[in-house]
C-alpha cells in the first residue's frame, strides 16, 4: 500500500536537497557531452539502485528496538539539517567555487570515457551517479525516513521521483537554472524541516 502523504513528504526533502549538489551538475556536465536521453536514462536506473539500497537498510533498521531507531533516525536528520543549513549560509562566491570546482571533476571523469555507443553512455552516466551518490545525503536521508515511517515502498516513491526530477532539470533545463534560483534559500527550507523532524523524532526517544 502506498502511502501518498509519505511520498509527497519525502519527495520534498529529497528535491531541494539534491537540486544544488553534485547530483545536478554531474548530471548537466553529462548531457553537454552525450545524446541527453541516454544520459537521463543511466542516471534514473543509477538512482533506482541506489534509493532501493537505501529502503532496504532503513527497512533492516525498522527492526531494531524502537528507541534503537529513533535515536539513528534522530541523528541522520540532525546531521542532514547541518549539512543542509551550513550550505545555505555558504557565501554565493564560495558555492559558484566549489561547484565550478566538482563540475570540472565530472567533465574530466566523462572525458576519459566519452563514446558515442548508446549503451556506453547508459553504462557511463550510471557508474558515475551511482559513484557519486554513494554515502550522499539523499541516500542517508532516504534510509531515515524509511527506517522512521515503516513505509519503504512509499519512500522509495518519494525519494526516487524527486532524484529523476532532479535529473531531469539538469538535462533540460540546468545551466539556466543554476543562473537563476536562489540554491541558498532551498538548502535552508530543506535545513529547517529536516530541524523539526529531528526534534520530532528526539520527543518521541525521551517518551518511548
Amino acid at each position: 500500500m502506498i502511502d501518498l502523504a509519505i511520498v509527497a513528504a519525502t519527495f520534498a526533502l529529497v528535491f531541494p536537497a539534491e537540486l544544488p549538489d553534485k547530483t545536478f551538475i554531474a548530471t548537466l556536465v553529462l548531457a553537454t557531452r552525450f545524446p541527453r536521453l541516454w544520459v537521463w536514462l543511466g542516471v534514473a536506473a543509477a538512482f533506482a539502485v541506489q534509493v532501493l539500497i537505501a529502503v532496504t537498510a532503513g527497512g533492516l533498521l525498522a527492526l531494531l528496538p524502537q528507541r534503537l531507531v529513533l535515536g539513528v533516525t534522530f541523528t541522520l536528520f540532525t546531521v542532514g539539517a547541518v549539512i543542509m543549513i551550513r550550505g545555505g549560509m555558504t557565501s554565493r562566491a564560495d558555492e559558484i567555487a566549489r561547484e565550478a570546482k566538482e563540475e570540472g571533476e565530472v567533465a574530466e571523469r566523462a572525458s576519459r570515457q566519452a563514446t558515442t555507443s548508446a549503451f556506453r553512455v547508459f553504462a557511463t552516466s550510471f557508474a558515475i551517479l551511482f559513484t557519486a551518490e554513494w554515502g550522499d545525503l539523499s541516500q542517508l536521508l532516504t534510509a531515515g525516513l524509511a527506517a522512521r515511517t515503516g513505509e519503504p515502498l512509499s519512500v522509495f516513491i518519494g525519494s526516487w521521483s524527486a532524484l529523476v526530477v532532479v535529473s531531469a532539470l539538469a538535462v533540460l533545463l540546468g545551466a539556466w537554472l543554476q543562473r537563476r534560483v536562489p540554491i541558498w534559500r532551498l538548502r535552508l527550507v530543506s535545513g529547517g524541516i529536516l530541524t523539526v523532524l529531528a526534534v520530532w523524532t528526539a520527543v518521541e526517544f525521551i517518551g518511548a
